[in-house]
């Protein structure tokens, strides 16, 4: 056997006993498992992973051998499927790839149906499509006596894939994607009748002059295998074309064009084959290609006529030529689909290869046509493509078509049922022009019976629309009106001027005619010096910067900058009906005009001989001149009353006035982004198996000084990298996605982490933000201002100039990438203030949704009578005034509770600025809303007792308690940030901006709600802060079951009186169909798969008792366990394959978030279940109070939800990780019963310790339930540390002092960030995202006395420098930072390379820097990270050391951070006292090290 046997096949005697064995090699894929003797493969974990399937045969193959595999197994979780092939690596040697298109050196693999050699496509359509295959298909590759490559498919040859094979090579198959086993069936040559009908094959195939010379190359082997035999000809004859066989009659049959038989799924076909017609048209829009069945001929006419359609989709009919034989292609559900080889017309414009290349092709757009009209098309013999509506040649719309193209016909949207038109008599439908042009331009706004008296001859003085327009407006009337047709289809582009110029006081007059409400901002009106015969039209007006004056909303702007910020009346609240005209005087004034009523004038030195301009934006849709100036007063003279009298001073006209924004995600997008929510939420779907592909971008470009705001709904930490964002000048429909934005190289600025990147290339790093670190409930925004900065905001705060000199017009751009998988657009995005935006000033849009993550706070209904409430109380305007604009909380705020506002509008013609504090009475208690009661202002309120602050002055019932108190309010502008919260200590606190102000009074009862003053400069705000996740259901009715009973009617039900006795749980028999139950039902296990494992208890859940269980775990799985309660009987309940299917009254708990029949209510509750280690003992708990209550290791994560029905049962789901669970039932305690609840040491960190806490004693679970064991973080962390080759003398040999402070970790043991220690006590954090390995105390230490009065601290070094620091047992001057110090030369960051006074030139500062917090030292100036491969898994990861210390007290000085940060690095600690500095030896000793890897 051998390579020598493979050599001799063509001459050794077929019984011979030499043979091939029909096995797979041993080495393979890194997850694939072989079995059955080496003859079957498996890719493991098939749902989590698509690649690192390879799979080679034993032994090279000989000729004329097939190598032949059965599919065993598909899942549908993936796209792509087998792959097969041949390679010439041996692979006894081969480093093998992730996918066999990864291999070179001589390998072509057959994938889809594609054959590539060395990862590139030498051949496209060949054969069957490999991932259409069903399982129980055989598949199989041949090498041929030839040399050429043959593909098998259930025992038939699909003829030559490639040729010039070399005689050694190996099989190759790929369980990729959907294919996860396969079987080897056999190796051996196919059977004489096989290849005798192969031969025959061959030999036809080589006579390629007889058959037409217009064919694609693609379509030989669909004749040979019995597809459209000589299906055309070009002869002038007309049998020039005929295959060999063939008559006459059956070439003159299959001349005719027609509709092929293979089309759309949805498609029928009848009148012999010349109708199409999508079924189910109400139900479905797409699925409806249709293709001819034979090429185009050369100046051929295709044309169709429209028999049926429906009023129910949007788009219409799509017609066009491709490339593609319609015997191979796998059609898509809409022909813009096909990225190759394809021209459409779709609308009016033009798409090839589903990009958009020429917009505005015709005067029709496709989506207009009615029943009857024709549209044809026609290759001409030069290669140019014509498109023909109703026999009108459109003109050219490509220019170089390829010669052999097929007719397609995609019945999309509201087209149904076309015919084949043969007879083209062009006469015949000319008369439907007038038709379609009513249908692109109805006259909704016809001309007064008065002006169509106007004689002839005045005709071309009069006052007309110019027909030079914006690209989507169209005049209609003899050019007396104008009119967006797809007004709700895009906002802008709707410029029209006037056609002569203005004379001087002639008055130009329109009358809005329709409007929309789908847009914010309305019509706009001016004049400009620009001829509208020459001029490219913007598609703002706005957007010209010379030349023009336009009134836009209540605004005057010039050239595009606002010069009048409040003028006349806004035009945005006009409706239809309603009047606006322009005028200039001879003094070179203009002015304006609202329903005849002028406005006042506006400018001045305005040149003669300007042009009228109408700009029908966002509602406006249509418009007509009015030239009857009888029916007008004459000009008045110059009054300041008209504005006024114009003015709407209601607070109602405010709610009405206010918009959203019209930003959306447009609906081309990256191949794995899913858009949702009306647009505004974009998501990556798969976000566990795909990284990228996800790109999304704005429907719309920004205007200047225009926000566009996302926030982070989801996040996944399976990846690296982070969401990326920018800003792009290429349209949405010529953008081609690439797989991420940064592969984009040219019009395109995208942040990327830190780095600033342009066209691909980094122009700087360490921009002031970072992506990657920005977590779920992160805002990020992007701005190019008037001069073409680019700005991003994150949370709010502007983070400077990233890049200058952008164009004018550029998309927002997100991209999905890595860890971010889910975003929404925030109402915070639209137009920041006037200095910024230099488009319609009237455009700002209040947040009508909250922009935070979770359960926003709101604003109570009851409030000052000048305050109007917006977007479900989430925003407060003062509408009138100055004063009487006092808001409250909805709510009582918590201990701890952060409420929080953003300052969206001011107005400095007021003084005085906004009070906020906290207040005793209760807003319910107030009569009903107007409150013309209430005090004109917050410092007069008497009536409860109430806290506040007033500039920098902090007040109590008016009286002064003190001065100079922080940040004075009275500087705060739009976009700062200011909260309020009553602290456990009983004191108030003021933030600014985040920052803490620290404590501005004490002794402040519970049971008080927020208050703020909408004051003097202050007109707007907006909450910006969620509450606490105990409150998250709190928003919720009460429900009848918790309130409705009175006290005796709980007693005297027997019910309720039972289910107060503590019952012992067991599993229900009825259960998922992978569990076994053992233990007398205590126990239950899943004993196959990773699903299928929903199991419930037999008994309902009384009230008020705790149900426990313990897990196992098998971490060959991701995900893990999830529990939750339902609200029903479980004896009948239909058990799903996973508890996330059940939709009725069921209550949910899955990783971190809760669901309410599988809708998310909640997020970031608890611990992430997927991450606990296994003996965590999970409980559940329903209260007095109908809320339900989640357990961990006995510490209650507080309310998960409300309104839990009684009765209920607990449920619980073995899913991925978790294979078993066990019911606890040696101790059933009531919680909050007499008897005594069980303590757990854990307890003690907040009530027992003297000193706050001793890290030493902190809870540890019993060994059994340890944590330590299963936490992979924890486990890499010491593979790390065992690297470092450290001595493990210098480590605790009692391993439950070495603390994991992950996420899953700390949360699992309930720590606080922050705690005290020390005399006098100083906070501390608590390193989280650390590891901490203990470290055995030196003897000469005073162990006792420090743990118990010394300070804690931190401090970050180097690899480097851990020996010889651990050798000294404490942090040395001089000593420990020699390697450090001359790192920070390098980086050069202030104050670190100065020397100290009287400090010798060149020697290093003698002194340890320190930091309470790991936030500060743990920075990688102090701590440089490291690159190492982890010796389990063979990834690269990057890792971090530092000390856990502690300091003697006075040892140390405490002073500002040296690196320079403006943002507070720890919200406990102010950056002005981060930083502690010592220099006495003997001040510090070793506590822990600290170890993070990313």
């Amino acid at each position: 056997q051998g390579a020598g046997g493979g050599q001799d096949a063509g001459v050794v005697n077929p019984g011979r006993p030499l043979k091939m064995a029909a096995e797979l090699h041993p080495r393979s894929g890194k997850l694939i498992g072989l079995s059955n003797s080496n003859r079957t493969a498996r890719r493991n974990q098939p749902v989590q992973e698509f690649n690192h399937g390879l799979v080679l045969s034993k032994e090279p193959l000989r000729d004329r051998d097939v190598f032949t595999v059965r599919i065993d197994k598909k899942v549908n979780s993936w796209s792509g499927s087998i792959e097969i092939g041949v390679t010439a690596l041996d692979p006894a040697s081969l480093d093998f790839p992730s996918s066999a298109t990864g291999l070179k050196g001589g390998s072509w693999i057959v994938s889809g149906c594609s054959v590539l050699r060395d990862g590139r496509s030498v051949l496209e359509e060949y054969g069957r499509d490999l991932d259409q295959l069903a399982e129980g298909d055989r598949v199989g590759i041949q090498r041929s006596s030839r040399g050429e490559l043959h593909l098998w498919v259930n025992g038939q040859d699909c003829g030559a894939a490639a040729s010039g094979l070399p005689p050694k090579l190996w099989a190759v198959v790929d369980l990729y994607g959907k294919c996860t086993q396969v079987t080897v069936v056999s190796c051996e040559p196919p059977p004489p009748s096989a290849e005798r009908e192969r031969e025959t094959m061959d030999c036809s195939n080589s006579r390629p002059e007889k058959f037409p010379n217009n064919l694609d190359t693609g379509t030989a082997g669909g004749i040979g295998a019995g597809g459209d035999c000589g299906n055309s000809n070009n002869s002038p004859a007309g049998t020039g074309g005929a295959a060999p066989g063939s008559g006459a009659g059956g070439v003159m049959t299959n001349d005719a064009l027609l509709f092929h038989e293979k089309c759309g799924t949805l498609i029928k076909l009848s009148n012999n084959n010349k109708t199409a017609e999508r079924r189910r048209p109400l139900d479905e829009f797409n699925n409806g290609v249709v293709m001819t069945n034979r090429p185009l001929r050369h100046n051929e006419m295709f044309e169709i006529r429209i028999d049926k359609l429906v009023d129910k989709w949007s788009g219409s009919i799509e017609i066009g030529v491709t490339t593609h034989n319609p015997n191979n292609l796998d059609y898509p559900a809409t022909m813009t689909n096909l990225r190759s080889g394809t021209i459409m017309m779709s609308g009016c414009g033009i798409l090839t290869n589903g990009k958009g290349t020429r917009r505005e092709y015709c005067e029709f757009s496709l989506d207009e046509l009615q029943e009857g009209d024709h549209i044809g098309l026609m290759r001409k013999a030069s290669g140019a493509l014509h498109f023909y509506i109703n026999g009108i040649d459109q003109g050219v719309a490509a220019a170089q078509t390829p010669s052999v193209v097929y007719g397609v016909v995609d019945l999309y949207g509201m087209a149904v049922k076309v015919t084949i038109v043969h007879n083209h008599n062009h006469s015949d439908r000319l008369r439907r022009n007038n038709a379609i042009m009513r249908a692109l331009s109805p006259d909704v706004g016809r001309p007064r019976p008065a002006l169509a008296l106007t004689p002839d001859s005045e005709g071309p003085d009069r006052l007309l629309f110019h027909p030079n327009c914006g690209q989507k407006a169209a005049i209609i009337c003899d050019g007396r009106t104008a009119l967006r047709p797809h007004a709700t289809d895009d906002f802008n582009h709707g410029v029209v001027l006037s056609s002569r110029p203005l004379r001087s006081n002639e008055v130009f007059q329109v009358r809005i005619d329709k409007m929309v409400d789908k847009w914010a901002g309305s019509i706009e009106i001016g004049v400009t010096t620009h001829n509208p015969a020459y001029l490219q039209l913007p598609s703002t007006m706005t957007n010209l910067r010379s030349g023009t004056w336009m009134m836009t909303g209540n605004g005057v702007m010039h050239n595009g900058t606002t010069i009048l910020d409040e003028y006349g009346h806004n035009l945005d609240r006009l409706k239809a009906g309603d009047t606006v005209g322009v005028v200039r005087k001879e003094d070179g004034s203009l002015h304006f005009f609202v329903n005849g009523v002028a406005q006042g004038p506006a400018a001045w030195n305005v040149p003669p001989n300007v042009y009228a301009v109408v700009d029908l934006y966002g509602q406006a849709a249509q418009a007509t001149i009015m030239d009857d100036m009888v029916d007008l007063p004459p000009l008045p003279e110059d009054s300041s009353d008209g504005p006024t009298a114009m003015s709407p001073g209601s607070p109602c006209s405010v709610a009405g006035a206010s918009t959203s924004t019209d930003l959306r995600f447009h609906q081309l997008h990256g191949t794995n982004a899913v858009i949702t929510n009306r647009g505004r939420t974009a998501l990556r779907q798969n976000c566990r198996s795909e990284f990228n592909d996800a790109i999304v971008i704005s429907n719309r470009c920004l205007r200047d000084g225009e926000l566009f705001e996302i926030v982070i709904q989801k996040m996944v930490d399976r990846w690296s990298g982070s969401i990326e964002a920018g800003v792009t000048a290429i349209r949405p429909e010529e953008l081609e996605f690439p797989n991420t934005m940064t592969d984009i190289d040219y019009d395109t600025w995208m942040l990327s982490g830190t780095a600033i990147m342009q066209d691909g290339n980094t122009m700087r790093n360490n921009y002031g933000c970072d992506l990657d670190s920005l977590t779920t409930g992160s805002r990020i925004g992007m701005m190019r201002t008037a001069n073409g900065d680019l700005h991003y905001y994150i949370n709010g705060v502007d983070q400077g100039v990233a890049c200058a000199g952008l164009p004018s017009e550029v998309f927002a751009v997100i991209d999905l990438y890595g860890q971010c998988v889910q975003v929404s657009i925030t109402s915070s995005s639209g137009p920041l203030d006037n200095s910024l935006c230099t488009s319609n000033v009237t455009e700002k849009s209040f947040p009508i949704h909250s922009p935070v993550a979770g359960v926003a706070h709101r604003l109570h209904s009851k409030h000052g009578k000048n305050v109007v409430l917006l977007g479900e109380g989430c925003q407060a305007i003062r509408v009138g005034g100055y004063s009487h604009g006092i808001v409250f909380s909805a709510k009582e705020l918590k201990a701890d509770e952060l409420f929080e506002v953003r300052i969206d509008e001011v107005d400095d013609q007021w003084c005085g600025s906004l009070h906020i504090g906290l207040t005793t009475l209760a807003p319910p208690e107030l009569p009903s809303c107007p409150l013309s009661g209430l005090s004109p202002s917050l410092p007069q309120l008497r009536t409860k007792v109430t806290w506040l602050l007033c500039g920098s002055e902090v007040q109590r019932n008016g009286v002064l308690q003190r001065q100079n108190y922080g940040y004075s309010l009275d500087r705060l502008t739009v976009g700062n940030r200011v909260g309020v919260k009553r602290c456990n200590d009983d004191t108030m606190h003021i933030f600014v901006d985040g920052q803490d102000m620290g404590p501005a009074a004490t002794a402040v009862p519970k049971n008080v709600y927020a208050v703020l003053d909408l004051y003097g400069r202050i007109t707007a705000l907006s909450i910006v802060s969620s509450s606490l996740m105990e409150d998250l259901e709190s928003i919720k009715a009460p429900s009848l079951t918790s309130d409705s009973c009175s006290e005796g009617e709980e007693d005297s039900s027997p019910s309720e009186t039972c289910s107060l006795v503590p019952t012992v749980m067991m599993f229900l028999e009825n259960h998922g169909k992978n569990i076994q139950l053992s233990n007398q039902n205590l126990t239950a296990a899943r004993v196959s798969s990773y699903n299928q494992g929903l199991l419930v208890t037999v008994q309902p859940l009384a009230r008020q008792q705790l149900f426990q269980v313990i897990d196992r775990l098998n971490p060959s799985w991701t995900s893990s366990l999830s529990l939750g309660v339902i609200g029903h009987s479980p004896d009948r309940l239909n058990f799903p394959s996973t508890a996330c299917c059940l939709k009725r009254s069921a209550w949910l708990l899955q990783r971190d978030s809760v669901f309410h029949n599988s809708l998310k209510i909640c997020e970031n509750y608890g611990p992430n279940l997927d991450t606990c280690p296994e003996g965590t003992v999970l409980g559940l708990l329903v209260d007095t109070n109908n809320c339900l209550h989640l357990y961990v290791n006995s510490m209650d994560q507080g309310v998960a939800a409300q309104d839990i029905p009684s009765p209920c049962y607990p449920f619980i789901d073995l899913y991925g990780q978790c294979e078993q669970v066990t019911i606890v039932t040696n101790n059933v305690p009531t919680v909050g019963a007499e008897s005594g609840d069980t303590r757990f040491q854990g307890d003690m960190e907040k009530a027992d310790m003297v000193d706050g806490i001793k890290e030493s004693v902190c809870w540890t679970p019993p060994p059994e339930v340890n944590p330590n064991k299963t936490c992979e973080y924890q486990a890499l962390c010491s593979r790390f540390k065992d690297l470092l080759t450290l001595p493990d003398g210098y480590f605790n040999e009692d391993a439950k002092y070495n603390l994991c402070y992950c996420e899953s970790c700390h949360k699992l043991r309930g720590d606080e960030a922050y705690y005290k220690r020390g005399e006098p006590p100083r906070d501390y954090a608590l390193p989280f995202g650390w590891c901490r390995f203990a470290l055995r105390v030196k003897s000469h230490c005073e162990v006792s006395n420090a743990l118990k009065k010394w300070h804690i601290a931190y401090h970050g070094t180097n690899v480097g420098a851990l020996r010889r620091t651990l050798d000294h047992g404490q942090l040395l001057p001089g000593m420990t930072l020699i390697s450090f110090a001359s790192s920070l030369k390098t980086e050069g960051p202030n104050g670190y390379t100065e020397p100290e006074e009287n400090s010798a030139p060149g020697r290093e500062v003698p002194r340890v820097r320190l930091s309470p917090t790991m936030r500060y030292s743990g920075m990688e100036t102090f701590a440089p990270k490291v690159q190492f491969q982890d010796p389990r898994s063979h990834r690269c990861h990057q890792a971090q050391v530092g000390f856990q210390v502690c300091v003697r007290p006075g040892s140390y000085k405490v002073g500002p951070q040296t690196l320079s940060h403006s943002e507070p690095l720890d919200p406990r600690f102010s950056n002005s006292e981060i930083e502690w500095i010592t220099k006495e030896q003997g001040g510090t000793f070793l506590y822990g090290l600290l170890v993070r890897v990313e």
